[in-house]
């Protein structure tokens, strides 16, 4: 979304979150979730219904169980969500301050934008 007036320049959690990140459905089994993360890099999976809606999260320690178990019986509801608009310096300084590896973006609908990993956010500062 455009954006005006001072820090209409500056990154934000939109510019940087990954549009790539794993999602699963609750009714998904966590056999089938664990193979979908064997993507190098993502450690969880996005809980989302049909519409893209942020429902929870599963991380891979929750993948351990019994294979033909659902995503809702072992998924976080409800995570904490950024928005794409929040500057990405005052996020990550949060993020560094809470020791938080990344965090959900989201529309203040729930949809989901991506993930923004604070190693990218820090990269992305760095080159800024």
């Amino acid at each position: 979304m455009p954006t005006e007036g001072a820090d209409a320049e500056k990154p934000t959690a939109g510019d940087v979150a990954r549009r790539d990140a794993p999602t699963c459905s609750p009714t998904d089994r966590l056999g089938v979730v664990r193979e979908r993360l064997g993507t190098p890099g993502w450690t969880s999976c996005i809980v989302v219904n049909d519409r893209n809606v942020v429902l929870g999260r599963v991380r891979g320690k929750d993948l351990d169980g019994d294979p033909d178990q659902t995503v809702e019986d072992v998924m976080e509801a409800g995570p904490v969500t950024e928005r794409p608009g929040e500057l990405l310096e005052a996020l990550v300084q949060r993020m560094q301050h809470k020791r938080v590896s990344s965090v959900i973006v989201s529309t203040p609908d729930g949809e989901l934008i991506g993930v923004l990993r604070r190693e990218d956010g820090e990269k992305r500062l760095a080159e800024s």
